[in-house]
């Protein structure tokens, strides 16, 4: 502490020019604050400052070394005001971006808007992969590889999709039993927003993928619809598991083809690199990320679809 202390009576000192301002600013006399920089001379073994009746003015070493010094005290300012960010209430507007299926996540939304009541949500659904940095946005939810070296993340879980009917469809069309079957059915699928691309059915024939080309009875950039044509009878449609929770409990969808399904995707969240979150970011990752894990009854452990891939 007595270095800094020297430390800090040397900035002072040379960038206001006089031992006097120094000393003032630091509470303390002038000669305290010239025996302060003679001691740090004398234990570097340089001159730091040129003194004269009436000036101060550092020597090329102490233009450098106060350059350093003022890194070192930004450092600690940086460091002090992190530290207290830590202790400080998460407040304040926290700008989000959620896949479109996102809308599927407001019970935990909302449980997070009930406990940080003095956080500000500002929800952007969208499937589009958001430049999280450019766009201003404090954390997003993305699925697929995380390329962004400026970015933060952390893994939500892994999810999986379920190839779903409605009971009165099977009945009248029959269950597939084989994905070669999927031929003659109605087939509702996803496509990406950005790209059109559809999203391929993730089945899976003597270990390898089949490479089926299925009937495109309807076709959708967003998850809702398609719940809605499979529940009213309208087809068959593969979609993640979490987002069919409520209707696969009620029975109003029924899975086919389950031992053929298999695919695995991860859910991040992501936000700006630091060395240390803002409370409102740290909360809200720290919430989602315990409330995702352990929400059996609500996502079974599985979740996500959307901007799956990296939009394919």
């Amino acid at each position: 502490m007595d270095s800094l202390g020297s430390l800090n009576a040397f900035v002072l000192a040379a960038e206001n020019r006089s031992f006097t301002v120094a000393g003032r600013r630091l509470g303390v006399s002038s000669s305290a604050v010239g025996k302060a920089v003679a001691r740090l001379e004398e234990r570097l073994g340089v001159r730091l400052l040129h003194r004269s009746t009436r000036t101060i003015t550092p020597t090329p070493e102490g233009a450098l070394f106060l350059e350093r010094c003022r890194r070192i005290f930004a450092e600690i300012e940086v460091a002090e005001r992190e530290l207290s960010e830590t202790q400080s209430a998460p407040r304040g507007k926290l700008r989000l971006s959620l896949p479109l299926v996102g809308m599927r996540l407001m019970p935990t939304l909302t449980a997070f808007m009930r406990a940080y009541p003095t956080v500000e949500l500002d929800l952007d659904f969208t499937d589009r992969l958001v430049k999280v940095i450019e766009e201003g946005f404090d954390a997003v939810i993305r699925i697929g590889e995380i390329s962004d070296s400026r970015l933060m993340s952390r893994t939500l879980c892994s999810f999986s999709h379920h190839i779903v009917a409605s009971p009165d469809y099977l009945e009248r069309h029959g269950i597939p039993h084989r994905p070669d079957d999927l031929k003659t059915h109605a087939c509702l699928h996803y496509k990406y927003p950005t790209t059109g691309k559809l999203d391929p059915w993730p089945l899976k024939r003597s270990g390898r993928a089949p490479s089926l080309e299925l009937p495109e009875t309807a076709v959708a950039n967003t998850i809702d619809p398609l719940i809605a044509m499979a529940e009213q009878g309208l087809g068959i449609a593969c979609l993640p598991r979490f987002t069919i929770a409520r209707e696969l409990a009620d029975g109003s969808l029924v899975p086919v083809l389950q031992k053929y399904v298999r695919d695995s995707r991860t859910f991040h969240i992501l936000w700006p690199g630091s060395r240390h979150p803002s409370p409102k970011v740290r909360a809200f990752v720290d919430f989602i990320a315990l409330h995702l894990a352990t929400d059996k009854h609500s996502f079974g452990n599985e979740i996500g679809h959307a901007q799956a891939r990296n939009e394919g």
